[in-house]
């Protein structure tokens, strides 16, 4: 068995990617041509987040409660962000979809893109082609955005985030 170095950043928007896809088949391929990152970037992801214990050895299906145990109880320390300078960005955390519409808040947090529509506080995403693939997959985004809750929200958002994120994965 190969030696686990610890999980990375782009791990994270991996397992989301697949979880987003629910039922459809895909390839790894598939993944990285729609997240913009290698294909052997995308193999060793998968196989760190098998050797921790977050998808099957099958490599298709994910470990949704540990997933969900480790957005939540990991995810802050592993990952944790500092809202940044006001930027020209996409809106993530409570400021996206689907938290926008129940949380009403004065400040804006975005990933920089320089084609955003939105002004607010830099939030680093946890891998830079984030808001390109966003774009893309709404279910995905909502999970990207969720998953930012997690690393910069206050407690009343990070119990929201989480309990959608347990009706989106389980």
């Amino acid at each position: 068995m190969k030696k686990h170095s610890g999980m990375r950043p782009h791990d994270i928007v991996v397992l989301l990617k697949i979880a987003a896809k629910q039922d459809q088949d895909w390839y790894m391929k598939d993944l990285s041509y729609e997240l913009g990152i290698s294909g052997s970037e995308i193999s060793e992801s998968i196989n760190r987040s098998i050797i921790a214990g977050l998808i099957f050895p099958d490599k298709k299906r994910l470990m949704k409660s540990a997933i969900i145990d480790f957005l939540q109880y990991g995810l802050l320390y592993v990952y944790p962000q500092e809202p940044g300078a006001l930027v020209r960005g996409m809106a993530t955390a409570h400021s996206a979809p689907p938290l926008n519409d129940t949380i009403k808040s004065e400040e804006a947090y975005v990933w920089p893109y320089g084609k955003g529509n939105l002004r607010g506080q830099a939030i680093e995403p946890l891998h830079p082609n984030i808001p390109e693939a966003c774009l893309k997959d709404e279910k995905f985004y909502e999970l990207m955005a969720l998953c930012d809750v997690l690393r910069v929200g206050r407690a009343r958002e990070k119990n929201l985030a989480i309990e959608e994120l347990k009706n989106r994965l389980c």
